[in-house]
């Protein structure tokens, strides 16, 4: 039986890149690519990343670009670019998602450098079915049994498999019509890899017992992209239901069903970690959130928060040691003073009522909580510890941090309650309201001057 060639097709006038590894699939992607290119007025890239995890690394990178040498020598321009990683996987981490982490990220700066939007990744329909398998023996959801799209934008980059449905078969005569030298990789043996183990140990049994297995596999992991893309649609609907401006809400969330509790819940874990919680995160919340109460569970990059029905996710970095807090500030003006020692900023903003001198603030002392302190949350309401205070106005424990300031020994304000009554401002006074903000983890660490 023959093969068909892969079909390619590429938007005109476009600058194209193909991940290019030197390998059989991406040195045929390369080929086809600079042949449809030409007529279309499309200049085409071969983007290398230079692992350095091989002894061979740097005579592949010396093969890959004399390749491209030749071919611009005949007229067929290609243009070769490569990233070299200066980072190593440390002890733990899974090569084969290291790599696969920092490849793409170099595959992404390299397209910034050179104003490419497109890049072709030469994954075949082989890929996909072992992608497939890998995620199921994994434990994996819908997202993971969904294997990898056709086509997806991320930074600014559109990364499209445009022979996804090409067979390991297909690429391979190919190759052998065009006459294409190519590199073997000899790490394609090494049976510490997942994928190789599958691939050398399980497929040839699998295929003898099952002959269209590999075209039935990747069929399924198409319908499973379709089943999530509807879990998305559906998540985003749910999304709006369950969240509002204080966070996520648990009793909207409850009046869900089981299955559509645990789709949107994952979906706002994503919003708020930037990835996909882990299994363990998401099961954990889905069996303790429903008893309410309050409670903490740490997650990447900060933790999770519930109080009185509400959950939110609370950035790092967590306040710096007490010795490095910064004890005295000075406000003359309104504006935004940022206290990298406290983790956050002071928000001065002028008002007309309700405000505290602003002469009273030039010499400010900063004090963490350390029991005893007095707090008035109204005009003729009686002082009452802070704890009470905070009970009281259903302050969570994740919005009290932040100082105390005290002005010539008195408190003036206390971060989730306010200005404390008894230093309020008269009439006609120059007068100011403060808010406490907690910086996320990339503020910047600047002075106490107003932003």
């Amino acid at each position: 039986m023959t093969c068909r060639e892969p079909m390619l097709a590429l938007p005109e006038g476009q600058r194209v890149a193909v991940a290019y590894s030197g390998g059989r699939d991406s040195t045929a992607l390369l080929h086809a690519t600079r042949a449809a290119a030409a007529p279309l007025g499309v200049q085409v890239f071969a983007f290398h990343v230079h692992h350095g995890l091989s002894r061979h690394a740097d005579a592949w990178l010396a093969a890959c670009r004399e390749q491209c040498a030749r071919w611009s020598r005949r007229g067929w321009a290609v243009t070769f670019a490569t990233e070299r990683l200066a980072r190593r996987p440390q002890s733990g981490d899974s090569v084969e998602a290291w790599a696969r982490e920092q490849r793409y990220d170099a595959l992404r700066c390299l397209a910034q450098a050179h104003g490419v939007e497109l890049i072709l990744l030469a994954q075949h329909r082989l890929d996909q079915a072992e992608t497939f398998l890998l995620q199921a023996m994994r434990g994996a959801g819908m997202s993971g049994l969904a294997g990898m799209p056709r086509i997806a934008q991320r930074n600014g980059v559109t990364w499209a498999r445009p022979w996804l449905d090409a067979s390991g078969e297909t690429i391979q005569a190919y190759v052998r019509k065009h006459r294409l030298r190519f590199i073997e990789d000899d790490s394609n043996a090494d049976s510490r890899y997942a994928r190789n183990r599958l691939r050398l140990q399980v497929w040839p049994a699998l295929l003898a017992a099952f002959p269209q297995a590999e075209a039935s596999i990747a069929q399924s992991a198409s319908w499973a992209q379709e089943a999530q893309a509807c879990l998305e649609e559906l998540a985003g609907l749910d999304l709006e239901a369950v969240s509002s401006s204080r966070g996520f809400e648990l009793r909207a969330w409850l009046a869900l069903s089981e299955p559509r509790r645990s789709t949107v819940l994952r979906a706002w874990l994503k919003q708020h970690l930037g990835r996909a919680a882990t299994a363990s995160l998401a099961k954990r919340l889905l069996s303790e959130l429903q008893f309410g109460g309050s409670a903490s569970w740490p997650c990447p990059g900060g933790s999770l928060q519930l109080y009185r029905g509400v959950l939110v996710y609370r950035p790092g970095p967590d306040a710096a040691p007490e010795e490095s807090r910064e004890a005295q500030l000075s406000v003359r003006r309104a504006g935004v003073y940022r206290l990298p020692g406290w983790a956050g900023e002071l928000h001065v903003q002028h008002t007309r009522q309700g405000g505290v001198p602003l002469a009273w603030l030039g010499q400010l002392e900063l004090r963490a909580r350390c029991g005893g302190e007095q707090f008035q949350a109204g005009v003729g309401r009686p002082p009452r510890s802070l704890k009470k205070q905070y009970q009281a106005a259903a302050v969570a424990a994740w919005l009290r941090d932040g100082p105390l300031l005290y002005s010539g020994g008195q408190l003036v304000f206390v971060p989730g309650l306010g200005l404390d009554a008894r230093m309020l401002a008269l009439p006609g006074q120059v007068q100011v309201t403060l808010e406490w903000l907690r910086m996320s983890a990339k503020a910047g660490a600047a002075g106490n001057s107003p932003a």
